[in-house]
C-alpha cells in the first residue's frame, strides 16, 4: 500500500503578523513546515510527501526539506483548497492508495495519529483526527452575545486527515470545492462517511505568535542537554592564511595544516561531534584524503550544524577559546562571532569568541604555535 502526504504550505499566514509565512518561521532552529514534513514521517507508513507551495516559491520549499523523501513541490492556488487539489493532480500520473493532507503550520504530528487513521480507513473512505468541544459556545453580533450554541456533539477538526485517494480527488474535482473548508466537508458532501479518530491538544496549528511560543516550549521539554568538548593545536607557518573562526586575519605568518588549519572551527566541529557521540572531524573529514587538502574549514562546520539538524537537536550554545600570544583576537572577536553563527544558523547570543594567552609558557607562549578550546551545549530529542 502506497501512502502520499500533501504538505500544505501555500498559505500566507498574514493573521500572524510575521515578515514572512508563518510556515516559514523558524522553531528550535529549523522552519516550522519542516518540523511538520519530519513528524508525518516518524509516524510511519508515508511513503513520500508532496509539499505544495505558494506560487513561485517552489525551489525554497525544496530546499527546506532537503534530505526528506519528498516530490519537487508544486505550486499551490488561489485557496486551500485550490493548492491541495493541485497537489492530489500531481499524483494522478502514478497515484498512491492513500493520500493523507497535512497543514504546514501543524508542526508535531503525536503518536499514534497516522496508524489511528490507517485503521480508520479500512472501514470508511475518510478518516481525521478530532478533539471534543470543552468550552461552552457563543454566537455573537456586534460585540455581544446573540445566542449560546450547544457544544453536545461538536468536535475541532485537525490534521493530517486522511482518504482513499480516488475518493478525494473526485470530490476536489467536483464544482464548488474551493468552497470547502476542510477536505473532510467535500466527503460529506459527496455522502461518504468520514471517521473521527482522537485527537490531540499538542497538535497545535500555529496562527497567532501565542502559538508558536507553546509550542516551542512543549519540544524543549522534550529535549535533554548533552555537553562536547574539542581541542585542536596548529604549528605557526610562514607564508600560509591565518584563518581563526572563519575570518581570515592580514600578515605574514598563518597555520599548517591538512585544510586551511582553522584551530577554531576544528576545536568547535570536535565539540559539536562529542555532543552528539558522533566522533572527531577525522571521522568525517580524514586528513589522507586530498579532497581535503587546503579546504575552507567552513565546510566543516557547516556540516556539523547539518547534523545537528539532522538529529533534531538543537544547539544551546557555542564558547570557544583561542589560546595565543598573537595575533591579538580583541579587534576579530566580534567578526569571528558573527561568522560561527551564520555558519551554524544560530542567534549570536548563542555563540561566543574569546582568547587567552599561556603568559609565555610553552609553544603558544612562545609563538610556536596556537590552540583552541571549545564547549558546546546541545539539546537532544530523548
Amino acid at each position: 500500500m502506497r501512502i502520499v502526504a500533501l504538505l500544505v504550505a501555500a498559505g500566507r499566514g498574514q493573521r500572524f503578523g510575521a515578515d514572512r509565512p508563518k510556515q516559514y518561521l523558524p522553531l528550535l532552529g529549523r522552519p516550522v513546515l519542516r518540523h511538520a514534513a519530519e513528524a508525518l514521517l516518524r509516524e510511519g507508513g508515508v511513503t513520500e510527501i508532496q509539499p505544495v507551495s505558494a506560487p513561485g516559491e517552489e525551489a525554497t520549499l525544496a530546499a527546506l526539506l532537503d534530505g526528506l523523501p519528498c516530490r519537487f513541490p508544486v505550486a499551490g492556488g488561489a485557496s486551500r483548497q485550490a493548492s491541495v487539489r493541485n497537489g492530489l493532480e500531481a499524483l494522478a500520473a502514478d497515484p498512491p492508495d492513500i493520500v493523507l493532507v497535512h497543514d504546514s503550520a501543524r508542526p508535531v504530528v503525536p503518536a499514534g495519529t497516522v496508524p489511528a487513521l490507517l485503521a480508520a480507513l479500512r472501514e470508511m473512505p475518510g478518516a481525521i483526527p478530532s478533539l471534543p468541544v470543552a468550552d461552552t459556545l457563543k454566537r455573537g453580533e456586534d460585540g455581544r452575545i446573540a445566542a449560546t450554541v450547544p457544544r453536545a456533539g461538536l468536535f475541532r477538526a485537525q490534521t493530517p486527515q486522511a482518504f482513499r485517494y480516488p475518493d478525494l480527488l473526485a470530490a476536489h474535482r467536483t464544482e464548488g470545492a474551493e468552497e470547502a473548508t476542510d477536505d473532510a466537508q467535500l466527503l460529506e458532501r459527496a455522502g461518504l462517511p468520514v471517521a473521527l479518530v482522537p485527537g490531540h491538544e499538542s497538535n497545535v496549528k500555529i496562527t497567532w505568535p501565542e502559538d508558536l511560543a507553546r509550542v516551542e516550549a512543549s519540544l524543549l521539554a522534550r529535549l535533554i542537554p548533552r555537553t562536547g568538548t574539542g581541542f585542536d593545536v596548529h604549528r605557526i607557518a610562514a607564508g600560509r592564511p591565518m584563518v581563526l573562526c572563519g575570518v581570515t586575519i592580514p600578515g605574514p605568518i598563518g597555520l599548517d595544516g591538512h585544510s586551511d588549519a582553522d584551530v577554531g572551527i576544528h576545536a568547535l566541529c570536535d565539540a559539536i561531534y562529542g555532543a552528539l557521540a558522533e566522533g572527531d572531524i577525522g571521522r568525517w573529514f580524514p586528513p589522507s584524503e586530498m579532497r581535503w587538502k587546503d579546504a575552507d574549514s567552513a565546510r566543516f562546520l557547516r556540516h556539523a550544524a547539518e547534523r545537528i539538524a539532522a538529529r533534531g537537536a538543537v544547539l544551546a550554545n557555542a564558547d570557544v577559546t583561542l589560546i595565543c600570544e598573537q595575533p591579538k583576537i580583541t579587534p576579530y572577536a566580534t567578526a569571528m562571532r558573527e561568522r560561527l553563527a551564520g555558519l551554524l544558523g544560530a542567534p549570536l547570543d548563542r555563540i561566543s569568541v574569546k582568547a587567552t594567552t599561556t603568559e609565555r609558557l610553552g609553544f603558544a607562549g612562545r609563538g610556536e604555535g596556537i590552540a583552541a578550546q571549545a564547549a558546546v551545549s546541545i539539546l537532544v530529542p530523548g
